[in-house]
Order: C-alpha cells, then structure tokens, then sequence
C-alpha cells in the first residue's frame, strides 16, 4: 500500500484562520472499499450514481420566485440547481469546501522536462505544511480547508517513454489515495496536485486521448523553453508512440503515461462522485486526469464544473475537448488546486443568492404582469 500521510494545515504561525482537515466520527463516515484492479474501478465508473432530481425540481421551482427578472443571475443559477442536484439536497450549500493537494515523482523529470529539479516536490510539500505556498493564502482567502496527501515521493515513477510509467498495482495503489477519502460533510472538493514534470504527463495523456502533434499539448510548464521545450515535446511524443498503440482504453494509458499524482486525482473525482460531492476541477493535470475518467465513460465527470483555465496551451486545447466553460479566467498556471480553490466564492454566492433571496410574496413585490 501507498506509505502517504494526509496532513492537515493551517497558515503561518499556527494562526487559526481555516481549520484544516476536519476529523470525522469513523461510525458516520461514507466508506468505500478500497480498488484491487482497474477492473473494479472499470465496474464503478459503468455504474456511476446521477444527479438528485427531486433536489434539481426544488431548484427548478424556487428560481423564479426570487425577486429577480428571469435568468438575470445567469450562470450563478445554473451552479444553483448543479450543486443541488448533485448534492442532493435543497438548498445547496457551500460552508465546507474541501482542496486536496496529492503530491507525486514522476522519473521522466531527470530528462530535464522541467525548469526544476525533483527534489522540489517534496520541498514544496514541505512548504504546504509551513503555510507558504499560494493555495494556502488561497483557501484562507476563499474559507476553504486544506489538505495535502504525498504519495511515495521516494519512488519516482518510471519514465513513460522508455517504459510504462506504473503497473497495475502502482496506479491502483495511488488511485486509491484519493478513492477512500472520507468525505462526509464536504460541500465540494477541489483536486489538485504537485509534482515536478507533471505537465509533461499531462501533455501526454491529452495528446493519447486526443490526438494532434505533441506542440499541441506540451508547454512551458514551469517555465521551460529552447532546447529544454523542444526535449519536452520530444518525451511527450516519444511516449505516446511507446504506449497509445498498447493500452486497452484510456485508464491503461493513466497507468502508462501518467502519475501517482495524476491517480489519485481522478479516484478523488470518482470518489466524490459516489458520496454526492460537487467537484470543481484546477488546471491542466487535474483535467489530464478527469479527462480518462471521461474518456471511458461519458458521464464521468458530469458533477465537475472547471474552475479556471491556465495560460499552459495544453489546458486551453484540453478545455475545448472537454467541453467546460471556465467559473473564472486569470491567466493562471500554478496548480495545487490554486484555480478551483479560487472558483469556491463563486459556488458560494450562487447558494447564498438561492436559499437566500426573498420571494415576490415574502418581500411584497409584485411579479410579473
């Protein structure tokens, strides 16, 4: 099994602004048996849970009651009746919104795909445990708790263009990191990652699923450009040649292309699915990730919304094939679920807008003629 820790935080200094991580009484929790192959998870993902649909009618029927012309809040009503749906009550509500940061090592970062070295990954965990990094400040900014899960950082994976990157047991191993998370009392849940190289698996797992030339889907990541650019667009399209021609669907290519990280992410989105949690997707390796869950099953990630698009190019041409229209656009390209995180207010002022707001007969309004 997985030797990884889920570490609760809080802000610099032990300042209590956001509880981190709250603990959950075991006899309340929803639990969910831990994956043994990618059958099983090939099973789960056929049988997927749908959305709430008297909570949807209740939505449905309070809307235009509120004091408010027709569809004048736009968007925030449609994330209104998503959230509802699929959290399945009426009102949705927005108090306990949860980020999860997993943290992988991905071998093909010795090829130098990326601006830093490996070493950096477990120093930024680190960091997350320090308060420092940004997606601390962010769910201190947005009420969000935090919480972070390294996932053998001792043990790199392989490098995906020389060989498979994990075997079955790896991928379900990490897979399972974010499957058996206990999510009890959560509203939503905002995935993110940390990993040196990880937009390079991303790269590689969008142009697997998606086709198109490796330029396409491999960017600057952390910064890289020149001769370090042209390696990296030679690893990603090295990879694919190796591995898309041999994987069985879109979850053998997130064992052969990708991470630990990028794993436990998608059982994170599979998870929630299956205890009625809202997700809110981040950037370019969260939605690599989603996007295999999506490939093998279509309605895979219809309880995600994304909550920002990223500046990285592959996210951009990844965004369009999935078809999501971005909460909020801020040239951002950081990961640790910095841009889900900052979606969260957005989720929350819809709820409040709906259970909220007065009707015309409560405020003495007078409706429409």
């Amino acid at each position: 099994m997985w030797p990884a820790s889920r570490i609760p935080f809080q802000g610099r200094g032990g300042a209590d602004f956001v509880e981190f991580s709250q603990v959950q009484d075991p006899s309340m929790s929803h639990k969910v048996q831990p994956l043994s192959s990618l059958d099983d998870l090939r099973a789960v993902l056929r049988a997927l849970p749908g959305p709430d649909d008297t909570a949807r009618a209740a939505v449905i029927a309070r809307e235009p009651t509120l004091t408010k012309p027709p569809r004048s809040l736009g968007r925030l009503e449609d994330l209104a009746l998503w959230l509802a749906g699929w959290q399945g009550r009426h009102p949705p509500t927005m108090k306990t919104p949860r980020a999860h940061v997993f943290a992988g090592n991905h071998g093909v970062a010795l090829w130098g795909v990326s601006a830093y070295p490996p070493e950096v990954t477990v120093q930024m965990v680190k960091n997350f445990q320090n308060g420092g990094a940004a997606i601390n400040q962010l769910c201190i900014a947005s009420g969000v708790a935090l919480e972070v899960t390294p996932i053998e950082l001792e043990r790199p994976t392989r490098p995906f263009h020389q060989d498979a990157a994990m075997d079955e047991d790896e991928v379900i191993a990490a897979f399972n990191a974010g499957f058996t998370e206990p999510l009890d009392g959560v509203d939503c849940l905002c995935p993110g990652e940390m990993g040196i190289a990880n937009t390079t698996s991303a790269a590689a797992l969008s142009m697997a699923l998606y086709g198109g030339p490796a330029e396409t889907w491999t960017g600057p990541g952390t910064g890289v450009a020149g001769h370090a650019l042209d390696t990296k667009i030679r690893v990603v399209a090295e990879g694919v040649a190796l591995h898309a021609g041999a994987a069985t669907d879109s979850l053998d290519l997130l064992r052969r292309l990708g991470g630990r990280e990028l794993a436990a992410m998608a059982g994170s989105v599979v998870a929630a699915r299956l205890a009625r949690v809202p997700v809110v997707l981040d950037g370019f390796i969260c939605c690599a990730a989603a996007a295999c869950l999506k490939a093998f099953a279509p309605d895979a990630l219809d309880h995600c919304v994304l909550g920002h698009v990223s500046r990285e190019p592959g996210h951009q041409a990844l965004v369009a094939k999935l078809g999501f229209e971005p909460l909020v656009r801020m040239d951002m390209a950081l990961g640790e679920a910095s841009g889900s995180t900052l979606a969260v207010p957005i989720l929350r002022a819809a709820c409040q807008c709906h259970a909220g707001m007065a009707t015309f007969a409560e405020a003495g309004v007078t409706d429409r003629v």
